[in-house]
C-alpha cells in the first residue's frame, strides 16, 4: 500500500503526464479541427459565407465559443483552413491518377481529366463567390505552382513518345492545360468535361 502511494506522490510532485494522456488530447484536438472544418463547409454551402455566424459552427459541431475561438478567429479563416485541406488532399489524388495510369500518354490524359473534374465538382458545391473567397489564400498560389511542376513533368515524359508537339515548351503547356480546364467549372455535366479534356489534348498533338 505504501508503495502505491509513493508511485501518487512522484507523479503528482514532477507534474508528470502520462503519454496515454497528451495522444488522447491530441487526437481530441484534431477531431475538434476537423469537426469544425467539415460543419463550417457544410454551413457556407447551405446557406452561403455571409450568413455563417462563429455562434452556428459551434453549435452545430457541438463545442463552445470560446472553444472554437482558440482554434480560428472568424469563419473566414476556418473555410480557409478547410480550403488548405482539401487542396493537399486534391493533390495526393492527383499523384494516386498519375501513379495507377498505364503509359506517359494515359498518365497525362487521367490526370488532366481528374483536374478538370475536381473543378467541376468543387463549382457545383461551392458557387462562384465562394470559390472566389477561397482561392485568395497563399496555399493556392503554392498548389498552382505545383500543379504546374506537376503537369509539366508528366507533358515531359509523354513528349518523349513522339506523341506531343514539339513547338511549344513543356512550361507553356503546362499553363496552357490548366487555364484551359479551369473552364469545366462553368460546364454543366461531367459528359461536357471530358469534351473540354479532350479538345484540351488535342492541342497537344503535333500540327498538321
Amino acid at each position: 500500500m505504501s508503495l502505491d502511494r509513493r508511485r501518487v506522490y512522484v507523479v503528482t510532485y514532477t507534474g508528470a503526464v502520462p503519454k496515454l494522456w497528451n495522444e488522447t488530447i491530441e487526437a481530441h484536438r484534431r477531431a475538434v479541427r476537423v469537426a469544425t472544418l467539415d460543419t463550417t463547409a457544410a454551413l457556407v454551402a447551405e446557406r452561403g459565407l455571409a450568413s455563417v455566424t462563429m455562434s452556428q459552427i459551434a453549435e452545430k459541431t457541438g463545442i463552445g465559443r470560446a472553444t472554437l475561438y482558440k482554434y480560428f478567429p472568424d469563419v473566414e479563416a476556418i473555410l480557409l483552413a478547410w480550403h488548405e485541406r482539401q487542396v493537399g488532399s486534391h493533390l495526393e489524388h492527383l499523384a494516386r491518377i498519375r501513379d495507377q495510369a498505364g503509359d506517359a500518354g494515359e498518365r497525362l490524359a487521367a490526370v488532366l481529366e481528374a483536374y478538370a473534374l475536381i473543378h467541376h465538382e468543387l463549382r457545383l458545391v461551392h458557387g462562384t463567390q465562394v470559390a472566389a473567397f477561397l482561392h485568395r489564400g497563399e496555399h493556392v498560389a503554392r498548389a498552382q505552382q505545383h500543379m504546374r511542376d506537376f503537369v509539366r513533368d508528366l507533358l515531359t515524359e509523354a513528349a518523349k513518345t513522339g506523341t506531343l508537339r514539339e513547338d511549344v515548351a513543356p512550361d507553356e503547356l503546362a499553363s496552357y492545360c490548366l487555364h484551359a480546364l479551369t473552364a469545366a467549372s462553368s460546364l454543366p455535366s461531367k459528359a461536357a468535361v471530358r469534351r473540354l479534356v479532350a479538345v484540351t489534348l488535342a492541342g497537344l498533338r503535333p500540327p498538321g
